[in-house]
């Protein structure tokens, strides 16, 4: 490894001469700092990060919270956080909770006990009204971005999120105009205020277009491939004489269609079926399917332009962005009376 001494032996100078040249100092000729800056380049100096964090108080690092690497929503979120961290000299340290409040503080912690200079996460949401970990960002004025809706327990702090009601609204209005009017509706887990303003969309819509809202339609459906299809084996044995399913995510619609073709069901010949999210799958499912497609890099770009400027003292504002409709061949017309 390098070091400083090592560059200013093959220099014939002082030590402080290059260090000062590496860190920019304006006491040192321009020639002096740009010819010793390239002879450190070319023996592979690189500079101790943790020494410079200790000098200016900051580790460009920044700490990113997700669920699980597996979720695709995430991918074209994580590109354009890393994307932009990269442009911005940070570095990230990624840290899943598996959608457990346990876990969610503990990664937390860790990303404190490295000094973080902001924080970047998808809440793992419960029924409480508070946060301990939540109380200690706050007391420590860390830098923090939720990557989705607030709720009580993490009020206060900027968001970015899809206007989840607006565009599950959007799609039930679709399935209207081709003539549908009981549409089962997939719910995700209810203390998830992504999810309720799913439902919300939907329930929005039927009364917009003056059709009754039942919610026998309703089925708990969770947000996985595995909760859609035992969600859809459910509403089979019940036969609630449905023409058409919206789940609440593409994941679940996907189990659901899975279980439908191999009972048989034509989609959308029988029952038309949507999503939401429009993940790669989505396009190349059994019968591509009809999807609400979320902005991912988009919302990842603004997450990272929100906590900028938090790291530079600034108050900032929530950010809820437009979703739109992405037609395919899952969703039809009514068939059948």
């Amino acid at each position: 490894m390098v070091r400083l001494k090592d560059i200013a032996a093959a220099a014939g100078v002082s030590v402080m001469t290059v260090s000062k040249a590496i860190r920019d100092k304006p006491d040192l000729a321009t020639g002096t700092k740009v010819r010793l800056r390239a002879l450190a380049s070319a023996m592979g100096y690189v500079p101790d990060a943790a020494a410079t964090g200790l000098r200016n108080k900051k580790t460009q690092l920044l700490g990113l919270v997700i669920p699980t690497p597996t979720d695709p929503i995430y991918s074209r979120v994580l590109v354009a956080l890393e994307e932009y961290a990269h442009q911005w000299g940070y570095d990230i340290l990624l840290g899943h909770s598996l959608g457990k409040v346990e876990r969610e503080e503990a990664v937390v912690r860790r990303f404190l006990a490295r000094r973080i200079d902001g924080l970047l996460i998808v809440p793992v949401y419960r029924m409480s009204h508070s946060s301990v970990v939540f109380d200690d960002l706050r007391k420590q004025k860390i830098p923090v971005v939720l990557l989705g809706p607030s709720a009580p327990f993490c009020e206060g702090f900027s968001s970015v999120e899809t206007d989840d009601l607006a565009a599950s609204a959007l799609m039930t209005r679709h399935l209207i105009e081709l003539g549908h009017k009981r549409i089962i509706f997939l719910a995700g887990p209810m203390n998830a205020p992504w999810a309720s303003d799913r439902l919300e969309g939907y329930r929005r819509a039927h009364r917009e277009a003056g059709l009754p809202v039942d919610d026998q339609l309703v089925f708990s459906a969770g947000a996985t491939v595995g909760e859609g299809s035992a969600a859809a084996l459910h509403f089979i044995q019940e036969n609630p004489g449905a023409t058409a399913i919206q789940a609440v995510n593409d994941l679940v619609a996907i189990g659901a269609g899975d279980t439908l073709l191999n009972q048989g069901i034509r989609i959308p010949q029988d029952l038309s079926l949507v999503g939401f999210g429009n993940v790669l799958i989505s396009e190349f499912f059994r019968v591509p399917l009809s999807t609400v497609r979320q902005p991912k890099f988009r919302l990842g770009a603004v997450a990272m332009d929100l906590l900028q400027e938090r790291l530079l003292g600034q108050v900032t504002k929530s950010v809820r962005l437009p979703a739109e409709l992405v037609i395919r061949a899952s969703s039809g017309p009514v068939l059948r009376a």
